[in-house]
């Protein structure tokens, strides 16, 4: 899944460096390339939206107690219109740096994330509707958006032990963001402060099983536009669950999550834009084949779906089923190779039409580690 969303072995590597840095290796590099692309059917405003990203990143312990982080990318996407027109972006996006400080080892972290804004703002408007599909989470893009004015984010997560093998896990956070101009044009947009609560259980179950789960709740305060005029967004859950077990000489790993949106408070006031409420479920899992001393491969299968719309009931957006697998191999004792070959399939939904989709999703990243 994606962070707690865990959207592949690939999103990953870039979002748990500094753990990974903390247990084994003093200095974690990382790079590649990820490509990903949708054909669409008859019916849509465009046929084809295609992105490339090219995520860099450096991890360095310093001491026992403290991690830093630091990691970007570079992007360009593209959507191709029915009449055969293209609209395209290229760019970095934004930077984020983070500092993990071990307050008290293995109970208490305290977490300090700047994001430069070396990303896209005051876009033109003819791009807005490349960055609005990048942005659907069915579809679950690498790189969902290309910039703002930056921020500051700060928190905590610490853990605790339930009996002699179970942890539960809390952690907590706040985010401040800087005012920007979104697109050519317009106001300078005031982001709201959004808080975000997690809550988390893990632990080990008969036959060698292993099961963990997380709870996450965020809310945001309303976006200032200027002139009066705000945007906002309901409160969201995310709940995901995870099972893992032996199966022979591999391992199987069975999840699901529930990401829930809902209406915004203030949906109705005047000179309000209100993103509308919205679910998206997925169900997976995947299964890691050692193939010799030095490679795993991961075949893997997802189904997701998402449900929108600010009435009184949502609307299927759509559906995607994904296949494919990874492949991890270790070409030293220091440097690992993801490979990453995935297809998926589906269906969008559009006022009433429904139009197939389909598109393949191909990484290769290198993380070395010393």
């Amino acid at each position: 899944m994606t962070s707690l969303a865990r959207r592949l072995l690939v999103v990953g590597l870039l979002l748990v460096p500094g753990a990974l840095v903390s247990q084994a290796a003093t200095t974690l590099a990382r790079t590649g390339a990820v490509f990903e692309s949708y054909s669409f059917g008859t019916g849509l405003a465009f046929s084809r939206i295609s992105e490339l990203t090219l995520p860099f990143g450096v991890s360095q312990r310093i001491g026992s107690r403290l991690v830093i982080d630091l990691s970007g990318a570079y992007a360009s996407a593209s959507v191709s219109d029915a009449g055969g027109g293209t609209i395209t972006h290229s760019g970095l996006i934004d930077t984020d740096l983070r500092a993990s400080i071990n307050i008290v080892p293995g109970k208490f972290v305290l977490n300090i994330v700047g994001t430069i804004p070396t990303g896209a703002t005051a876009v033109a408007d003819t791009t807005i509707p490349l960055f609005g599909a990048l942005a659907t989470d069915l579809l679950g893009f690498t790189t969902p958006n290309f910039g703002s004015g930056g921020a500051i984010s700060t928190g905590f997560a610490s853990a605790f032990r339930m009996g002699q093998n179970w942890a539960l896990g809390t952690g907590a956070s706040y985010r401040y963001a800087a005012g920007y101009v979104p697109v050519q044009g317009v106001n300078e947009m005031m982001p709201g402060g959004e808080i975000r609560g997690r809550l988390g259980l893990e632990g080990p179950f008969g036959g060698g099983k292993y099961f963990r789960s997380a709870l996450v709740y965020s809310v945001s305060g309303a976006n200032d536009l200027g002139d009066t005029s705000q945007s906002v967004i309901g409160d969201r859950f995310l709940a995901y669950a995870s099972v893992s077990m032996p199966v022979g000489r591999s391992q199987l790993t069975m999840y699901g999550w529930d990401m829930r949106r809902l209406r915004a408070r203030d949906y109705d006031q005047p000179n309000t834009v209100a993103v509308p409420r919205g679910n998206v479920f997925a169900l997976g899992g995947r299964i890691d084949r050692p193939m010799g001393p030095k490679t795993v491969l991961t075949p893997l299968l997802e189904f997701r779906h998402e449900l929108t719309g600010p009435g009184p009931s949502m609307e299927l957006l759509g559906y995607l089923l994904r296949v494919g697998s990874d492949m991890r191999y270790h070409v030293t004792a220091r440097a690992t190779a993801v490979l990453q070959a995935q297809i998926a399939f589906g269906t969008l939904h559009d006022e009433g039409t429904s139009v197939s989709m389909v598109g393949p999703r191909l990484s290769a990243l290198i993380e070395w580690a010393r």
